[in-house]
């Protein structure tokens, strides 16, 4: 079922066209990407949609009792509620059920007070309610808020901190949150990544997996596209052209459909040329400017093809040395960082040959960026030690772009540092990095933040330093800008340090993963997937560990019960064997003492033959009493 459609939409914004005859629908369960380069539309196509913004031409058809929720990438949620307040106030109608069973079981429990007709039909009420409210969701929706408040890491708040005392991207993480919470029948998101590190993420791709609504995502992260898109649609030069499939399958497409257009393009070009030459060749003979008149028709009734636009104009540069470095790029050894007395991060350890890729992964607050500025000799580290090689030059990307000026224009951002060179020069450098003619005139604090990061790397190129420190170099940059930075760092023959959200990214770059904690690193020898298998790797082996020792535990226990067991029946043996030896030995001793009351008596002891017999009675009869006393006095040890 169709859900939402746009036909024909089209905006602009003065004599500036954003958008034109777009066409676009969206069915329940629809996972779409919406793909294009900054300043294409795509956020003034996502207003449309979420009614946000109006629209110039076109319709959009949707069914009545439709519910949206859109998240703008610039949304940060702002309240002076707690945060468990603002989630669960998205459950407001299920607490007012709640509210409302409590008094009707109040009621049910004085039935005096109703007569037995009322008392059923309150009966019948309460069972109604209560069914609505399970269905609702009513005996879960505290446990979703603590989920989702797990997977945007808020698990080491307490969720009675109020909003008003968070970061800008915690805020953002939070109306991410409450949106979810809410669960709308289509779901609108603008940059919905940002201010999220590597494991919300891929807790966020985990759960829209399992959404039970539409979703329609803007982003720049290319992994996550892969991971929950499987419609793209890529807005360039106004309009909208769809795709099935993931990310990487409509890039694929794309590189086909284009090549595929181009020889059609080009088939029909040769054919046009030959029929002009024919007509130019035979118009003026009299045996064949009938036929050459026929083809001139022909080819007037032909529909001609344009040609294929390839993709809009990209940023061109390379990273170049000035010289090579030593084969000892960087030695850091038990490192550790304190903020006013409080462990930032401690015993990290890890070495970078020359020409070596080593991407710095870890939860947010981990003290990456902060790993980045004691490289840099920004911060000074409490414990541990850092070297710098011989002849190693260090060009460090911001992610702030805090070193960019504030009060220049980008011409002079460049020259000023490069007086030497020649204005046309840096005119072209910056050509490369899309700032052409008056652009190149515009303030700094004018700037939006993809043109501040493009100019960023246009001053980290002119560095030529041999040794890149970069801290999300990819924040701000379109998709495109990304893909031309990869390239220049994989063909950069110095050596690169980075701190990076953008697995895509990482993959295509990296050759080493360093994960930081709070209390050491990790190095893994692959690239970020390789990374996230050897992970998975560790911690199935210490799942499997957990239960062996669970096994082995167990074991112990049902070993330690049968050897309790066997103890406790070899006591019983041992016991029940006294109690026989004493009866035995009191049987005998009363035998004995018979005996011996014989022996005193005239008669026997008289008759020399009675004597001797009862005597030798008597001597069997304690020689058996002596060896059951010597078992018993073994028993008893």
């Amino acid at each position: 079922m169709i859900i939402m459609q746009l036909n024909d939409i089209s905006k602009s914004f003065g004599a500036d066209t954003i958008l034109s005859n777009i066409k676009l629908e969206i069915k329940e369960k629809d996972r779409i990407a919406i793909v294009g380069r900054n300043g294409s539309g795509k956020s003034t196509l996502l207003k449309i949609m979420a009614n946000e913004l109006s629209h110039d031409e076109g319709e959009i058809f949707k069914p009545k009792g439709l519910t949206t929720g859109y998240l703008s990438q610039h949304t940060g949620l702002e309240s002076d509620q707690s945060i468990w307040e603002e989630m669960s106030a998205v459950f407001q109608h299920l607490k007012e059920q709640e509210k409302a069973l409590r008094a009707m079981e109040k009621k049910m429990e004085d039935v005096a007070a109703h007569t037995e007709e009322e008392y059923e039909q309150l009966l019948l009420d309460y069972d109604k309610l209560q069914q609505a409210f399970d269905s609702d969701g009513g005996y879960r929706y505290e446990a979703d808020i603590k989920s989702v408040l797990n997977g945007l890491h808020f698990h080491d708040y307490d969720f009675a901190t109020p909003i008003t005392e968070l970061s800008g991207g915690q805020k953002t993480r939070l109306a991410l949150g409450k949106l979810l919470l809410k669960k709308p029948d289509l779901l609108i998101l603008d940059e919905p990544t940002n201010h999220l590190d590597i494991d919300t993420l891929t807790w966020l791709e985990n759960y829209l997996a399992g959404y039970p609504g539409a979703v329609t995502i803007v982003s720049h992260d290319r992994y996550f596209l892969d991971k929950t898109a499987s419609i793209v649609y890529e807005v360039s030069r106004h309009k909208a052209k769809k795709y099935l499939g993931s990310y990487s399958k409509f890039l694929e497409q794309k590189a086909a459909d284009f090549e595929k257009e181009m020889k059609e393009y080009e088939k029909q070009q040769t054919e046009i040329k030959k029929m002009e030459d024919f007509i130019q060749k035979n118009i003026v003979r009299a045996s064949t400017t009938k036929r050459a008149q026929s083809r001139r028709k022909q080819l007037e009734k032909m529909e001609k093809l344009d040609k294929p636009k390839g993709d809009e104009s990209s940023a061109s540069f390379s990273f170049q040395v000035s010289r090579r470095s030593g084969n000892d790029v960087l030695k850091i050894d038990r490192l550790g960082f304190r903020y006013d007395q409080e462990p930032v991060f401690s015993d990290v350890t890890f070495h970078v040959n020359r020409g070596e890729r080593i991407a710095l992964v870890g939860p947010n607050g981990v003290g990456k960026t902060t790993l980045l500025k004691t490289i840099m000799g920004t911060l000074e580290p409490s414990a541990g030690t850092i070297q710098i090689g011989t002849n190693v030059e260090i060009g460090y990307y911001d992610q702030e772009q805090q070193t960019l000026s504030s009060n220049k224009t980008i011409l002079h951002e460049l020259w000023d540092e490069h007086p030497m060179v020649d204005e046309k020069d840096i005119r072209t450098v910056l050509g490369n990095f899309l700032f052409s003619g008056d652009d190149v005139l515009k303030n700094i604090p004018a700037l939006s933040g993809g043109e501040k990061a493009r100019l960023s790397l246009a001053k980290l190129m002119m560095q030529k330093a041999n040794f890149l420190v970069l801290d999300e170099p990819t924040n701000h940059l379109d998709i495109d800008s990304k893909e031309v930075l990869e390239a220049a760092l994989m063909d950069f023959p110095g050596t690169i340090i980075f701190v990076s959200h953008d697995r895509y990214f990482i993959n295509k770059i990296t050759d080493q993963v360093v994960e930081m904690q709070q209390d050491g690193s990790a190095v893994y020898l692959g690239d970020y997937d390789y990374y996230v298998e050897k992970k998975q790797e560790e911690q199935e082996l210490a799942r499997l560990r957990e239960e062996e020792m669970l096994v082995h535990k167990q074991e112990d226990r049902k070993t330690n019960i049968k050897e309790e067991k066997a103890i406790r029946s070899v006591e019983r043996k041992r016991k029940r064997q006294i109690n026989s030896l004493e009866n035995s030995i009191e049987k005998l001793e009363g035998e004995l003492a018979e005996v011996e009351q014989k022996m005193t008596e005239p008669e026997n002891f008289q008759d020399h033959e009675k004597a001797l017999e009862l005597t030798k009675h008597s001597s069997e009869l304690k020689q058996q009493i002596e060896q059951l006393m010597e078992e018993w006095t073994m028993l008893q040890e």
